[in-house]
């Protein structure tokens, strides 16, 4: 098997994945596993097997478990996909972001939803930073404005660092290695809160299908 007796050199994450690459055991090259974790996907050191476990690792020093109940997940040998990921979110510059924009002739929310155009955003924290930039998930990128460019981008980028400090958002099953949830989903704004009054000016939030993803926003204050 090609997993078994090589060493795991360094564990990274790239956009949506976390990639482990290991030593050359008996090969010339080094190699990547790469665990996409999905929807419902988690990592769980020294867990318990259940009928959701789809990946045991046995490793030196304990157990790593592969749960998917909903089996959207993946795990990945060497996968040539995450060569085609986009920028990070918190490393690409204002200066790139806008000139990416620009160049894009679609509606904002599916764009920053695309992983060749930027590596890692999802559905709750697009939602988010477009709510928190004051910008339609339907409005055009090629046509946002060089001040309204510079509010998503740092929307963007606060609403991912807050979110990273509060471990995530547990909305339904998710969990982190040690398999405590996140309460992001306690500061949410826009996102699961249709019919909710919004926090900035009282209008009621709205839900909509955009790119066939439920899409959270608020009619008064997110501007085309």
């Amino acid at each position: 098997m090609k997993l078994a007796g090589r060493s795991i050199v360094s564990v990274k994450r790239r956009g949506k994945f976390i990639l482990m690459t290991l030593d050359r055991g008996e090969s010339d090259t080094l190699a990547t596993l790469a665990v996409h974790l999905g929807m419902t996907g988690k990592l769980l050191m020294d867990g318990t097997q259940g009928e959701h476990t789809h990946g045991v690792f046995t490793l030196d020093g304990g157990v790593l478990l592969y749960d998917d109940p909903r089996q959207f997940g993946r795990i990945e040998w060497s996968p040539a996909r995450v060569n085609r990921l986009g920028p990070e979110p918190l490393e690409i510059g204002l200066e790139e972001f806008s000139a990416r924009l620009r160049a894009r002739k679609t509606r904002v929310k599916p764009l920053l939803l695309n992983q060749a155009f930027l590596a890692g955003m999802g559905n709750i924290y697009v939602d988010e930073a477009l709510f928190l930039a004051g910008i339609h998930p339907l409005a055009m990128a090629s046509r946002l404005t060089a001040a309204r460019a510079a509010r998503l981008y740092q929307a963007m980028r606060d609403v991912l660092t807050l979110a990273i400090e509060h471990r995530g958002s547990s909305i339904s099953d998710y969990v982190d290695a040690e398999g405590r949830r996140g309460d992001f989903q306690q500061l949410h704004r826009a996102y699961g809160r249709e019919g909710e009054p919004c926090v900035n000016c009282g209008a009621a939030i709205k839900k909509i299908v955009v790119g066939q993803r439920g899409t959270h926003f608020c009619p008064r204050c997110q501007k085309r």
